[in-house]
Formats: C-alpha cells, sequence, structure tokens
C-alpha cells in the first residue's frame, strides 16, 4: 500500500515552495505575453473594418494595399516588441532564479549550526578528542543545533559545531566560551573554514572547566576586539570535551565592544548551517569541512613511550625475500608429528575445550608481558584453591572479582588480574554466595595494602600506614617469608625436572652461554636472619604501633607545636642499610597453561640457551647440505609448543646472509623429539609409561605434514549492520594493508544485514583491496550466519578462512602470522588481541589483553567445513559463546589451536549505543 510521503514533504517543503513560486512567475509571464498579442490584434482589426466601410470600391483596392504594407509595418514592428518582451521575462525570470540558487542556504540553513558527536571517548581535552580515530570525518551522530549553548546531560562525548555567524550590526565584537570541560572556539575572518583560527578557549589539560554562564573566569575566556560586518557572513567552529564527571554545557556569547556590557548567547537568528546533511548517507565525507582546529593533526612524538610500539624486526620481517625452498630439503629427518596433547575423539563437554588450549613460548622478547603473580602467601593460597575447585569442577571458596582494565603501558607492579569465569557464566552473570567471609576479607585487605604500598599519595593516613607496613612488616618479617615462601615454592614446582629443557649443550661462538646454578636461579632463604633482627630493631624501637589521632586531637601533619610526650623517642632512619638480592626471573613462575583470570601477561618467554642449542644444530645442518653458503645474521623469531612426553615443536625465524651477498629469511617449523619408540616413531599407548628423564640425544627432525603455505588466500569474513563508520574503517585499513605488503592474496567478504545509514557495495566497488565479495542478507543481525554465509562464497577449499570483527586494528604482518599458524588438518590460530579502553588509542595503547575470546579465528576452509563450520541453529537469535562452541569441535577433531598474543593487535573501544539490532544479555557480553 503506498503511502504519502509527509516526513520527505516536511524536510523539503521550503525548496518545494520555491519550485512553485517559480511555476507560478512562469505561467503568469506566459499569459502576459499571449494577452498582449490578443489585445493588439483586436485593435488592429477594428481600425480596418472601419477603414473599409467609409471608402468607395476603387479606394479599397488602394486603401487595401496600402493597408496590407501599413499591417505588414506594423506587425514587423509588432513581432520584434514581442520578441523583446519575451527576452525581457526570460532574462527577469532567469534573473530571478539564479538569486533563488544563490539564497537558497540562507533561505534553508538559517537558524541552525551543524552538530557533530563523538561518542565513547573518555577524557576532558581536546587534545584527547583530537586523537579519536574517527575524528573529524565519521562522528557518531550528525544533528544541527538551534543555538550555540548546548547540554545534552551524557557523559564520554566531544562535540564539533560549526556553521556560519551572522552580525546583526556593524562594529567590533566581543567573544567568549563557557564550558565542562574543556572547549575551544575558531573563527575565520571571512567565509572560508581554511582561515579560522583560534579565538577563545576553556583549558587545555582537561582539568579546567566552568559553570553555565560563566564567561570570565579564565583569561583564555575573552577574545580581542573583533570587527564584523553586516553584510557578511563568517565561519565558525566550537570544539567541545567531556568525560564522565561534572555537569555538561558548552555555551558561546558576544557583546559589542562596549563597556558594561553583558555577554549574550548567540541565538538562532545570528547562526545558519554550513550545509545541509539531512539527506547524506554516513560515509560521505566530501562536504565536511577540514580546518586547522579538527583536521590537521598535532606533531607526535618521534618514539612511542610502550615498548611494543617501539620497532622490531618481526614487524616488517614479511618484506625479506624468501630463502629457495628446495634448499631446505631433506636437511632434518623425517619425523611423525603427533603430540600427545591433541584430543581427536576425546569427549569433550560444553565450553570446556578452554582447558586444553596451551600458550606457547616465544623469543626474543616481544614486550607483550606484564605480570599477574605478584602475590603474597595468602593471595597464593587461595588462587590455588581456586584452581584445585575448578579442576575438580567444584565452587571456588572465594567471590571472583571483576575484572579491570589495566594499562599495558603502565607499572606492572600493580597490575589486577581478570578472572577467568566459568564457561557457562559468560552468557550470564551469576551471583555466589561466599562461604567463608573472614578468608574474603584476608584477601581484600591484602589487596587495600598493595594499594596503599603503590598508591602512597592519596592521603596522609595512608603514608604513615604505608611507613609503618614497610618499616616494620616487611623488613621484619614479610620480606624473608615471601622470599622463602612466596618464591622458592613455586619455583621448586616449576624447576622439577623436566625432559623439555634437557638438549644437548652445545654453543656458538657469537654467544657467550653460561651454566645456570640452582643459587642463580633461588633467591637465599635466610640471607643473616639474627643479624637483619638486630639491624629492625635498633631502627625500630618502638614495636607498638602509631595510635590514631583521635577526635579532637591534632594529627601528625599539623603545623602547630606539639608538647613532647614523656619518653617519646623519634623514630630513626638507616639510611646506610644494605641487603642481599639474587637475580629473579619472573617467567620460571609461569606455565604454558591458559590462564583465563590474568590479562596482562604476554608472551611466554624462552630461554636463550634452549634456544642457541636449537638453532645451532639446525644451521649446522643447513651449511651441511647447502655447502656452507648461509651466515645467521639475526634470530628474528622462535616459537615453542611444549609437549613434555613427546616432543617440542618450534617455529625458527632467521634472517640468513647466502653467499655473503643476499639476505633471506627463513621460517620453517622443526621438531625436537625426545621420546622415540623402537621403530622411531611414538604410540599414545607407550606415552603413558614413557620415562621421567629425557633420552640421551634428542632428535632434531623435520615434522611431516607441517609445512606453511607462503602464498595461499586469506580471506576475511565479517557480518555487519548499520556500522558505517567502523565498516569506513575497516575498508581503509585493508586498503592500507595491500599498500604497504603489496600482498595481492587476500579478500574481504562483507555480509551486509541491510544496512541503511551507508552503502556497503558502493564503498568497497569504490575502494582498492585486491579482492571482494558483498552479500546482501534480510533480517535481523545473526554473528554465526553472517560468517557461515560467507564461508560457503569460498570456492577454493584449500584457502584461509579468518572469522573476523569490524572493531580491529591490524598490524602490517598478520597475513603473514595467519599463514604461519594455520596448517591445513594440523593447525587452527587464534591469535589473543588488546582491548583498548576508553580513550586509548593503537598509538597510545590502554587496556588487557583478550584471553577469554576466541571470535578471531583462523582456520582452512576444508576444516571449517569437517567440523560442520559454525552453529547457526542454537545461535541464531543471540550470539555470545558460538566462538567457544566451535573451539569445542575444532579440538575434538584433532586440530591444534595456536594461542598467542600479536604485537600491534588492537580492539577498539566502542560501547554498546548506536547499534540499531536487539541485544540480549549474551551479545553485549561478546561485543
Amino acid at each position: 500500500m503506498l503511502r504519502f510521503p509527509v516526513k520527505k514533504i516536511r524536510k523539503q517543503f521550503k525548496l518545494l515552495l520555491l519550485l512553485v513560486l517559480l511555476t507560478s512567475a512562469v505561467w503568469f509571464t506566459y499569459l502576459h505575453i499571449n494577452q498582449g498579442k490578443t489585445i493588439k490584434l483586436h485593435f488592429n482589426y477594428g481600425k480596418d473594418g472601419e477603414r473599409q466601410t467609409e471608402g468607395t470600391d476603387a479606394s479599397r483596392k488602394r486603401d487595401t494595399r496600402s493597408s496590407a504594407g501599413h499591417h505588414k509595418s506594423e506587425d514587423t514592428s509588432d513581432s520584434r516588441e514581442d520578441e523583446a518582451a519575451v527576452s525581457l521575462s526570460l532574462s527577469c525570470l532567469l534573473s530571478f532564479f539564479i538569486f533563488c540558487l544563490t539564497n537558497l542556504p540562507n533561505i534553508n540553513y538559517k537558524g541552525q549550526a551543524n552538530l557533530h558527536v563523538f561518542e565513547d571517548w573518555c577524557g576532558s581535552s581536546i587534545a584527547q578528542l583530537r586523537k579519536n580515530l574517527h575524528f573529524p570525518l565519521y562522528p557518531h551522530t550528525r544533528i544541527t543545533v538551534k543555538k550555540l549553548a548546548v547540554a545534552p546531560k551524557w557523559k564520554n562525548y566531544g562535540l564539533r559545531i560549526f556553521g556560519f555567524l551572522h552580525p546583526y550590526r556593524d562594529g567590533d565584537f566581543q567573544f567568549s566560551v563557557s564550558s565542562d570541560d574543556n572547549s575551544e572556539l575558531w573563527l575565520s575572518p571571512d567565509e572560508s573554514p581554511l582561515n579560522a583560527r583560534l579565538l577563545v578557549y576553556v583549558g587545555q589539560l582537561g582539568t579546567e572547566w566552568t559553570a553555565p554562564g560563566e564567561f570570565s573566569k579564565f583569561r583564555s575566556q575573552s577574545s580581542k576586539s573583533v570587527h564584523l560586518i553586516s553584510s557578511r557572513r563568517y565561519y565558525f567552529e566550537i570544539l567541545h570535551k567531556q568525560d564522565d564527571k561534572g555537569s555538561d554545557h558548552v555555551e558561546v556569547g558576544w557583546r559589542p565592544f562596549l563597556p558594561g556590557l553583558k555577554y549574550e548567547v548567540i541565538d538562532s537568528a545570528y547562526i545558519s548551517l554550513y550545509t545541509d546533511e539531512s539527506s547524506l548517507k554516513m560515509n560521505s565525507v566530501d562536504h565536511i569541512p577540514q580546518t586547522l582546529a579538527s583536521h590537521i593533526r598535532l606533531p607526535e612524538e618521534s618514539q612511542p613511550q610502550a615498548d611494543m610500539l617501539k620497532p622490531d624486526p618481526r614487524d616488517t620481517f614479511y618484506s625479506t625475500p624468501m630463502i629457495d625452498p628446495s634448499r631446505l630439503e631433506n636437511i632434518l629427518p623425517a619425523c611423525l608429528y603427533s603430540p600427545t596433547y591433541v584430543v581427536k575423539d576425546f569427549p569433550i563437554a560444553r565450553y570446556q575445550g578452554l582447558q586444553f588450549v596451551y600458550l606457547s613460548f616465544v623469543y626474543p622478547n616481544d614486550f607483550t608481558r606484564h605480570y599477574c603473580f605478584y602475590l603474597s602467601k595468602k593471595e597464593e593460597e587461595v588462587v590455588e584453591a581456586e584452581d584445585e575447585a575448578e579442576i575438580v569442577g567444584t565452587q571456588s571458596p572465594k567471590k571472583p572479582s571483576h575484572p579491570s582494565q589495566t594499562s599495558h603501558t603502565s607499572n606492572p607492579s600493580h597490575q589486577h588480574s581478570k578472572p577467568g569465569p566459568t564457561p557457562a557464566g559468560r552468557e550470564g552473570e551469576e551471583e555466589e554466595e561466599d562461604p567463608d567471609e573472614e578468608e574474603e576479607g584476608a584477601v581484600n585487605s591484602i589487596i587495600r595494602r598493595r594499594e596503599r604500598r603503590h598508591f602512597p599519595h592519596r592521603d596522609g593516613q595512608m603514608e604513615r600506614d604505608l611507613d609503618r607496613d614497610w618499616g616494620r612488616d616487611h623488613t621484619k618479617g614479610d620480606m624473608r617469608q615471601d622470599s622463602r615462601k612466596g618464591l622458592a615454592e613455586p619455583q621448586q614446582r616449576v624447576l622439577e625436572p623436566d625432559t623439555d629443557s634437557v638438549v644437548r649443550g652445545r654453543s656458538l661462538s657469537w654467544i657467550h652461554t653460561g651454566p645456570i646454578t640452582e643459587s642463580q636461579q633461588q633467591p637465599d632463604p635466610d640471607p643473616n636472619p639474627a643479624e637483619f633482627d638486630q639491624d629492625v630493631n635498633r631502627s625500630n624501637p618502638d614495636p607498638d604501633p602509631e595510635p590514631e589521632p583521635e577526635e579532637g586531637e591534632m594529627s601528625d601533619y599539623s603545623y602547630e607545636e606539639v608538647e613532647a610526650r614523656p619518653g617519646w623517642a623519634e623514630e630513626s632512619i638507616n639510611w646506610q642499610r644494605t641487603f642481599s638480592v639474587n637475580s629473579m626471573d619472573f617467567e620460571l613462575l609461569r606455565s604454558d597453561w591458559n590462564d583465563l583470570r590474568c590479562n596482562v601477561s604476554g608472551n611466554l618467554q624462552l630461554a636463550e640457551s634452549e634456544v642457541v642449542d636449537v638453532l645451532a644444530q639446525y644451521m649446522e645442518k643447513l651449511n651441511e647440505r647447502n655447502g656452507g653458503i648461509y651466515t645467521l645474521l639475526r634470530i628474528i623469531n622462535v616459537e615453542k609448543r611444549r609437549d613434555s612426553a613427546r616432543g617440542n615443536r618450534y617455529l625458527v625465524e632467521l634472517e640468513l646472509m647466502e653467499r655473503g651477498r643476499s639476505v633471506v629469511r627463513l621460517s620453517e617449523y622443526i621438531y625436537l623429539l625426545l621420546h622415540r619408540g623402537r621403530q622411531g616413531e611414538e604410540s599414545l599407548e607407550n606415552t603413558d609409561s614413557a620415562p621421567a628423564s629425557a633420552p640421551a640425544s634428542p632428535l632434531l627432525c623435520q615434522p611431516v605434514m607441517l609445512q606453511w603455505r607462503r602464498d595461499v588466500m586469506v580471506h576475511f569474513v565479517v557480518p555487519v549492520k548499520n556500522q558505517a563508520r567502523w565498516v569506513q574503517q575497516f575498508i581503509s585499513d585493508m586498503e592500507n594493508l595491500h599498500r604497504q605488503t603489496k600482498d595481492d592474496n587476500f579478500s574481504i567478504i562483507i555480509v551486509d544485514f541491510e544496512s541503511e545509514d551507508m552503502d556497503v557495495e558502493q564503498a568497497l566497488r569504490e575502494s582498492s583491496v585486491p579482492r571482494y565479495e558483498y552479500l546482501r542478507r534480510e533480517g535481523n543481525f545473526e554473528r554465526s550466519a553472517g560468517l557461515q554465509i560467507g564461508v560457503d562464497t569460498i570456492e577454493d577449499s584449500h584457502s584461509i578462512v579468518f572469522l573476523c570483527d569490524l572493531h580491529i586494528h591490524f598490524p602490517l604482518n598478520i597475513l603473514e602470522s595467519i599463514r604461519k599458524h594455520c596448517v591445513e588438518g594440523r593447525l587452527a590460530f587464534a591469535p589473543i588481541v588488546m582491548r583498548l579502553s576508553c580513550g586509548s588509542s593503537p598509538q597510545e595503547p590502554d587496556g588487557y589483553w583478550e584471553v577469554n575470546g576466541f571470535g578471531l579465528f583462523g582456520i582452512y576452509k576444508s576444516d571449517f567445513d569437517k567440523i560442520g563450520g559454525m552453529n547457526t541453529e542454537e545461535f541464531k537469535d543471540r550470539w555470545g559463546g558460538e566462538d567457544w562452541e566451535l573451539l569445542d569441535r575444532v579440538l575434538q577433531n584433532g586440530l591444534e589451536v595456536e594461542r598467542l598474543r600479536l604485537r600491534n593487535f588492537f580492539h577498539y573501544y566502542h560501547s554498546k549505543r548506536g547499534i540499531s539490532f536487539f541485544l540480549t544479555r549474551s551479545h553485549m557480553g561478546a561485543l
């Protein structure tokens, strides 16, 4: 049934009115011309009739001839007059039409200004707003405002207001801006945005703010004299940033530059739109003005602050030419690759595949790590109790704490771990009653004491507590107990004889390696306790804690003189006190278990001595096979997957010099076989009875069917719906990936669930990505169904599918990383992404590693089809948990899942606002 377009007529009412006026003018001109012709014809015919009745017949002929000549001349003059009238009318009509076109912006745009909103962005300074990924071209919302005073009563957003200013008189004006938090007003001396200059502002650090209507708090708020002319219009731009505190507002006032006059907020009568955006798609950005205020980025620091952002050879190793594959044939003997941790055909309960995913060790340090094991003895006991409860499937005696988004670049000593939820708890949070209040109180007190230790500046009493804790508790007993109990016992557990660390002793001439003694690995449990206690007693003569000041008494920080108490002795400080310390490697306390509670620890570090030993054997075999033409320049990357019962798998990536002339790269999987059967093969039966000690000579071999393909096609599959700015950003990132790497062997497949905010297909058509596929699907958004539809369009079953997300920042080596860690029939890849916190960017990362999520997943299409693809039936109307369910089936089909944290691999922060489709509780947890 057709409906009358009332809304469209309302939006274009002024334009329709103008068309009606133009049509009426054309019709009136036409009638005027025809009416003039009719009047003249009737007048001429009357004169001729009179002449014909008065004359004789003879004279009639003469009169007729003369009249004919006279009429001919009159017709000629009349036609000239008619042509002149028509041309005059047309010229008037054309002038009127041009006048209407030139004045159309003033007719349609007067009384409004453009307003762009950038939501979901923390911080309170304009500099923080400029760091927003989408600023200034892709705002969250594009609307208009009727006056230069906005107070939306919201949090964590930024505003950009721009348009034209129309002065009501000629003369000098003074401007002022008021806001909470920071704001800036830019004004151009004409209507060009390129000439806009900063006029007034409130703060630059994010700590400044004003009350509504407070125009004189800061010197920077008020401008000097600005001369304006009423017949002209002037481009203006306002930037405003609000955090999650305070009363948000921004307003601009002006007044004639005369003493005693008050500022008045600029109202709708004096502003107009820069452009009408009501009919434009969100990815149409050509009309948005580019100014110094909003477009040009401030100069960035030359050196990044985070270690992970500093240059690393891993990041650009893909650009080095690959070694000739024929040079790598028959270097090592072939061996069967059958790790014992593969759970093929092993029954796994729902969502229990997480317990069968292990982490890999890397060398050299990739600086992705922070630590989750700075624990006291009491905390270790609680964590061990939780581990035992998870293993036997019982409830933990301690209520899990909420995860905290901790900084990747900050001091790791005060990072809190993110607890690992039970798999069933991902779709809905469960409340648990704590049966042991005393234990919880003890743990909470420990956490509070640790926070006081790392944040002693919060209040004076906290500083006194810190002094007492450190001077008495730690120096007297806790330090000795922590070094003996908190560190020695975990090391005893980790440093038990392990067959994977027993390798043949070798060394290279270019690296000096020395034996690691037990004293170097473990600290001295009790370094001279008697002297230590005596020293502490001398520096702490009063063993009792300091009494707290009661009500009415003066605190320790009072400036008034205090009468000395009898027997009061000032506590002395021994600045010459020294202590003994041994080298500590916290990596020895870690294991390759996938710890779901720790979201800030990085990749596990591989011991250098082990790397040197393995590579020495490999380089010896390589040069023996190729006549000694290769020289090792750098160890770029070594990744180890440990299997103590059978052998260790290594991915070695080396930079080699070939014949002293060209530099090539080597990236191969090798296998260090620790336990071998009589025929040199292994089986699951003899694994359980394998000896605890390693054989005398472990075998370095080439694993069968474990080679990765360098040129395999990678398909990024992404389902979308009404996410215009993120879709555009994703396409731009893929264009940059292709431009930087020159790699044509990848494609993007976008499954669009009827997006209305942009034409996704047109954006793909206009992009420079090497290959793309656009699929449109009707109905509500379904992630599982969207991913399955995208995978079904791939014809080559021997290509890689990467199940992806929109809100991802990709490193340039992402294609190589996916290819290296996906082996058909053997390996799937689930990289760990860092979730950026609100207000954080890839240039200044602040967030946590998403250790729980497996939504970013790479796998060969043949393996994906073999396991049955996505579960589209169970996860039809919801998502959140479909990645864990997919992981269960991947493991049950005998595939390994490689789990690594990738450098510069970020998930952008975004809230759930603005998503136009239905979200269940499980949806919210999956975004």
